[in-house]
Parts: structure tokens; sequence; C-alpha cells
């Protein structure tokens, strides 16, 4: 993944929450029940070199990914840590750290 990340990770809480694409399963206590792979949002950018680029969506907090993305946005807790490892192979080239949504939108 691309080092020079619109946000640093560096500065992250331990555990970034992370928009998927649909509902991930959940036991009795609310955590996420995990069997095979799980897809994560991610959007094109305009790179610096032209181009686009894939990014992926991290929220410091659930009322932060809901502020931007709405309630009803499914998600999942990642230990910021493991952030890189979990995106290998997603096709992402850098994280965005608290996006919000233009304003008017």
């Amino acid at each position: 993944m691309d080092s020079s990340q619109p946000a640093s990770l560096q500065d992250a809480p331990d555990v970034l929450v992370v928009p998927t694409l649909e509902d991930v399963p959940r036991d009795a206590d609310g955590a996420p029940v995990l069997e095979g792979s799980i897809e994560v949002m991610l959007l094109p950018m305009e790179a610096e070199s032209g181009g686009t680029t894939l990014v992926a969506l991290a929220f410091s907090t659930v009322a932060a990914l809901v502020d931007a993305m709405g309630e009803e946005q499914s998600w999942v807790a990642i230990p910021s840590d493991k952030l890189e490892g979990a995106l290998e192979g997603s096709g992402a080239r850098a994280v965005l750290l608290d996006p919000q949504p233009p304003e008017g939108a």
C-alpha cells in the first residue's frame, strides 16, 4: 500500500471501523462471525500522477462512520495494525481516514 496515504494511520486509534458492502453476521454478543472474506468499500480517487487509484475508507469511531455514511451502513472493526494485511489483494493503494461527504450530499 502507498505510504503517502491521505491520512496517516500512524496516528489512528487502535481499532478502525471499516464500511463493508454487505452486512456482517454477528453472534449473540454482537461480535462479528468471520467466515471467509468480507468485502470492504473501495472508492476510486484521482491520483496525483493522473488516472485513478482505489482507496479504502476507515473511520476512527462508529459515530464518525454513521455521520458520514448513515445508520444503515454495515461495518466491521479491524485493529489498525492489521488493516494493511486485511486489505492485501483488495486493490486498495491507500486508506482514507475519517472521510466526510461532500457538502450538500
